[in-house]
């Protein structure tokens, strides 16, 4: 970790988080268009928080298993300079979104063994960023594809090399975030829940002490 960690806040619904952001100058910001995710925003909502974002941030729009009249919306209304693939996309399809919107695509990615990384292979070639999740336990009941605050095996991305950039996610916090990239190498790191104050409310304090936890 060091100060040229990367950093995406994802999960804004306030401009009080928008602000943070700002504040400590991070690389991305993500807006959630998932209606079962408590940090779910309309189109309109994501329009007024991206447009508050700094010149230096990148806004992603965050979808699960979006159909093409959903990504025309979301990026007709809020003109975002990044996709996240957050559902069962496949190779083929993250390409074809990528193709047709003009866009790059960051794909997101569910890890709990050493099998799960090497499907992700599968990915490196069509996508501009990789996103390391936790994949959820089966005995985990309505369990969102991301945000739930799960962590997964760190070592499993130890010595990790793609063909292209990956961030690491899933349960990040300011106490652990620089165990997890000491530990998997990340030099990009994505939190959600980690910087909550309740499900979908982010807390600027807990912003501000995760980037510092992360440049430290």
């Amino acid at each position: 970790m060091g100060a040229d960690t990367k950093i995406k806040i994802c999960g804004l619904t306030t401009p009080e988080a928008v602000a943070a952001v700002n504040e400590i100058r991070a690389d991305m910001a993500g807006l959630v268009f998932f209606p079962k995710s408590p940090r779910n925003v309309s189109i309109s909502d994501a329009c007024a928080l991206a447009g508050g974002l700094a010149s230096s941030v990148q806004s992603v729009a965050l979808v699960v298993d979006a159909p093409d009249h959903e990504l025309d919306e979301i990026i007709g209304g809020v003109a975002p300079n990044m996709l996240q693939l957050h559902g069962a996309e496949t190779p083929e399809r993250v390409a074809q979104v990528k193709a047709r919107t003009g866009l790059p695509v960051m794909k997101a990615l569910a890890i709990a063994e050493a099998d799960d990384l090497t499907a992700a292979r599968a990915y490196e070639k069509v996508a501009d960023w990789l996103l390391f999740d936790a994949k959820p336990p089966k005995s985990l009941a309505n369990a969102l594809p991301g945000g739930n605050g799960l962590v997964f095996d760190w070592t499993l991305l130890t010595g990790f090399e793609s063909a292209c950039p990956w961030m690491l996610s899933g349960g990040l916090d300011a106490d652990n975030v620089a165990e997890a990239a000491r530990i998997s190498g990340a030099r990009a790191v994505d939190v959600s829940s980690g910087v909550e104050s309740e499900p979908g409310l982010k807390d600027p304090d807990r912003i501000r002490a995760f980037a510092a936890a992360a440049r430290s």
